[in-house]
């Protein structure tokens, strides 16, 4: 098994500032993006990576710095796009969470104090309730402690195999879609035309 590219905030600020032909791709939902990403960065969703493989793999003009909020969906789209024959993408460790404790300069609604909570905060918002529900319950109606075990299991499962089902239900919840994903103005940006405010203008 093959080790993923990746590296840390200082080398990806060096290498940004140095190397115009590397292009940002933040993996993260649109909701998330809009709440605060690296200037610059461009929106591709984990969830739409599948969807337009070939179209990415073909149109990709440069070196693609893959971000999402902790590192592991960067990382699963890292490895889609190198099964697909995209060689030279690297993951950025420890995705936003890393920038910004790391004090990266930021875009996105943050910088107006309007946040969205993040994916992964998500996820365990709705398994921790889940579970309490459960467990709560159980004592009225005792197979409900099933649920709660269910739900250990599936993260138990999550974090084993670097995926979460969950997660990805949960990226498609209006509230996470935030504005309306746009994969030809992804697509133009990956082959290196323009921002969509520039193209438009």
């Amino acid at each position: 098994m093959t080790s993923t590219p990746s590296m840390d905030v200082s080398a990806a600020r060096a290498l940004i500032a140095a190397n115009p032909d590397v292009l940002v791709v933040d993996v993260r939902t649109p909701g998330e993006y809009a709440t605060c990403h690296i200037p610059g960065a461009i929106n591709l969703p984990l969830d739409q990576v599948d969807a337009h493989l070939n179209r990415i793999v073909a149109d990709a003009g440069g070196r693609l710095l893959l971000v999402c909020q902790a590192g592991g969906r960067a990382t699963q789209a890292c490895a889609k796009l190198a099964g697909a024959g995209l060689s030279g993408s690297t993951v950025l460790t420890g995705g936003m969470n890393a920038w910004k404790a790391a004090d990266g300069p930021t875009s996105g609604a943050d910088d107006d104090g309007t946040s969205r909570w993040g994916l992964e905060r998500q996820v365990r918002l709705v398994a921790g309730g889940i579970v309490a529900s459960s467990v709560l319950a159980s004592v009225w109606w005792p197979p409900a402690r099933y649920l709660a075990g269910l739900i250990g299991a599936g993260l138990t499962f999550a974090a084993v195999t670097d995926t979460c089902a969950m997660g990805m239900a949960l990226a498609r919840l209006p509230y996470n879609r935030g504005p309306r994903f746009d994969a030809e103005v992804t697509l133009r940006r990956l082959r290196g035309g323009p921002p969509a405010e520039q193209a438009a203008s």
